[in-house]
């Protein structure tokens, strides 16, 4: 337990330095842009994909859920508040973790074991602002688009498996239900919800990356540490933020 708080005392620590380094990321403009693609394209459609296939699953456990109790109609109100409010942003976070935040812990920890972030200090380069600052900024620009192009997947596999596959409801009816059940204040607090999970899971595994000794051994060992602590934390945010944003005011179209 008391190694659980000094771990969790030291990264609070090392994101509080990397937020006040984040100034001296304007010096790496290019360096931020470049991160961002090459986030876009190396996570982007795996992240889509099992956005997908969450969204099958939902449109499954909506039909056949409310089949049961003779309201297949009202699916669309399961759907709705699946993709957007829970499993759309618990699934990401899970990629997220495993793709994006064991990929900088890999990345970040095979450089600091070959000494090439010392090398970078020598050379007068600002290493936390040059490998971590530029990383954290490229991952703020790509995750809203990464996540708004998931969520339309996810809409798209829930209708095909509601209304194409299952022949549940009418295409009508459930886009009637499916976005009466939702607003534009949904999706800004989804994706709040999302930032906060993919900023929490871009310190955790620069940290570990940034901080990895004992050769290649170490690094793994630090992978695995990461991504056992971002799933934690995703369901951590995530209970939050369905408490803060919805846990008072579930925001339906219903008559108290």
């Amino acid at each position: 337990m008391r190694d659980a708080f000094a771990t969790g005392g030291e990264i609070a620590r090392f994101s509080g330095r990397i937020t006040r380094d984040l100034v001296d990321v304007r010096h790496y403009a290019s360096e931020v842009f470049h991160q961002s693609g090459i986030l876009i394209v190396s996570s982007g459609l795996i992240i889509w994909v099992m956005q997908f296939v969450i969204g099958y699953q939902c449109g499954l456990e909506a039909n056949y859920t409310l089949k049961q109790i003779g309201a297949p109609l009202y699916s669309g109100i399961f759907t709705a508040w699946c993709a957007i409010r829970e499993m759309g942003p618990y699934m990401w976070g899970y990629i997220f973790a495993a793709k994006v935040g064991c990929g900088l812990v890999a990345e970040l920890g095979s450089m600091r074991i070959s000494d090439e972030i010392d090398a970078m200090e020598v050379m007068g380069v600002r290493s936390r602002s040059y490998l971590v600052g530029t990383r954290i900024i490229a991952c703020w620009i790509a995750m809203p688009f990464l996540y708004t192009v998931g969520l339309g997947v996810m809409y798209i596999a829930e209708y095909l498996t509601v209304v194409v596959q299952l022949g549940g409801v009418s295409s009508g009816g459930y886009s009637f239900i499916f976005w009466l059940y939702q607003n534009p204040l949904d999706f800004v607090y989804s994706l709040a919800k999302v930032m906060a999970m993919g900023t929490v899971i871009i310190f955790v595994g620069c940290y570990y990356g940034y901080n990895a000794s004992g050769g290649p051994v170490g690094v793994g060992r630090n992978t695995a540490k990461s991504m056992m602590l971002n799933m934690v934390l995703v369901h951590v945010v995530g209970v939050l933020g369905t408490q803060l944003f919805w846990g008072l005011s579930p925001n339906a179209p219903i008559a108290n």
